[in-house]
């Protein structure tokens, strides 16, 4: 294989035609939708679903139906295989015939999954895949994490970008629903601490809760309010509760949070004495 093909960085210009900002590889893929030649499928899907291309004509590449790719050493075209058949280089240290993938930075430790059909990096052995998540998570979670039904098959809540196949990187909340890593740090910049989906605190927040409950502690509600009384729910626990009104916040008298939003009237349950319900039901 050429030298620069082994050495060149990813986007540099000295490397020619050596892959592109996504991926080092000595190959480009024909689409197979639009029968157009592009270093990877990322610059496919980057080209064909820019503002300036008519909404009806944009689309994402099938990435397993792609079946020619074209050597960037001697621009052979062929079907889909590690080694080019003109010149023996090779187009990928790491290759995937499954996802027709190709990339020479193995560092990312790339391994294949078969339940979630695509490639994935970090390693198969620090991955386990959950089945009704229907996705790969770290082994630091495998006896923690909640499970959620097909959990990254959606939308990051934040940017929209689909979550199953993104190559940024992805956490999991407390609750089980998952989020890009910068789009969660960008929330927390803006001091959002609560799932865009379901609003559940994203992290432990005990001690902001007991800094709030010093703030209420110092800040009386003038007497016209002292006795007003309202119902929360709180969005941790889900526990319904009549508590104090303040201005600040109003903490579950459960879990003790502050995550809590107001409700109009009592629950169902609490609508009357409890003697009278079961005369009732």
């Amino acid at each position: 294989m050429d030298s620069r093909f082994e050495d060149a960085p990813s986007g540099s210009e000295s490397s020619g035609n050596y892959g592109c900002k996504h991926y080092r590889r000595g190959c480009k893929i024909r689409a197979p939708c639009c029968d157009e030649v592009f270093d990877c499928r990322h610059c496919h899907n980057e080209a064909k679903n820019a503002l300036e291309i008519d909404p009806l004509y944009r689309h994402n590449i099938p990435r397993h139906e792609v079946e020619k790719v074209i050597c960037s050493l001697c621009r052979t075209e062929q079907d889909v295989q590690q080694s080019c058949i003109q010149c023996g280089a090779c187009m990928g240290k790491y290759f995937c015939q499954k996802c027709k993938f190709f990339d020479d930075d193995i560092s990312k430790k790339q391994y294949h999954c078969d339940e979630c059909g695509i490639c994935r990096t970090g390693g198969k052995e620090n991955f386990f895949h959950c089945n009704k998540c229907g996705c790969c998570y770290s082994n630091l979670i495998k006896d923690a994490h909640h499970c959620i039904e097909r959990a990254m098959h959606h939308n990051c809540p934040v940017c929209f970008e689909f979550l199953f196949d993104t190559i940024n990187d992805i956490t999991v909340l407390q609750c089980g629903h998952t989020i890009h890593l910068e789009c969660l740090k960008e929330m927390q910049s803006h001091y959002q601490y609560s799932c865009p989906i379901c609003s559940k605190s994203i992290c432990d927040m005990s001690e902001c809760w007991e800094k709030l409950d010093e703030e209420v502690a110092s800040t009386p509600m003038p007497e016209m309010y002292k006795d007003k009384m309202v119902w929360i729910l709180c969005n941790d626990c889900g526990e319904v509760s009549k508590v104090q009104f303040h201005i600040l916040g109003h903490k579950c008298l459960r879990c003790k949070s502050y995550n809590t939003r107001q409700i109009q009237g009592a629950p169902a349950s609490s609508a009357c004495p409890s003697g009278v319900a079961e005369m009732v039901t």
